[in-house]
C-alpha cells in the first residue's frame, strides 16, 4: 500500500468537504427529529 500525502490546498478542501458533509448530516437528523416530534404530537393530540 502505498502513501500519498496531500498539499495543504488538497488538505484545507478535503476539510471543508468533510466540515460540509458533516454539518449537511446534522442537517438531516435535526429534520428528522423535528418530524418525529411533530408526527408523535399529532398522535397524542389526536389519541
Amino acid at each position: 500500500m502505498e502513501i500519498t500525502t496531500m498539499t495543504p490546498e488538497q488538505r484545507a478542501a478535503f476539510e471543508r468537504r468533510r466540515r460540509q458533509k458533516n454539518w449537511a448530516v446534522l442537517g438531516v437528523l435535526i429534520a428528522l427529529v423535528v418530524l418525529f416530534f411533530f408526527i408523535s404530537t399529532a398522535r397524542v393530540l389526536r389519541g
